[in-house]
């Protein structure tokens, strides 16, 4: 079964940063491309960057370009989000997804002062 449980959400100041993580199980996870994508309140979902399976190549939102960086760990199954000069605008509960699905747990990201 597959598994994809995001962490590293919670609540910032704006300028802040935060670094979300998704542990990845029940597929070999170097075999796919994978991608962030977040779901603001009362909006549909927004990709907000994807990276290919061996990390070599990565794309973002031009809403986050420059701000957030998406990274991989093959060997530990996890990936990553990076995320600087965080915007009230970046609120949203953030999930990764596999390549070909699914989406999987998301956490909740709130920036606010």
């Amino acid at each position: 079964e597959v598994q994809l449980q995001a962490s590293g959400g919670g609540l910032v100041q704006p300028g802040g940063s935060l670094r979300l993580s998704c542990a990845a199980s029940g597929f070999t996870f170097s075999n796919y491309d994978m991608s962030w994508v977040r779901q603001a309140p009362g909006k549909g979902f927004e990709r907000v960057s994807n990276i290919n399976r061996g990390g070599s190549s990565t794309n973002y939102a031009n809403s986050v370009k420059g701000r957030f960086t998406i990274s991989r760990d093959n060997a530990e199954n996890t990936l990553y989000l990076q995320m600087n000069s965080l915007k009230p605008e970046d609120t949203a509960v953030y999930y990764c997804v596999k390549e070909g699905g699914p989406r999987g747990q998301g956490t909740q990201v709130t920036v606010s002062s």
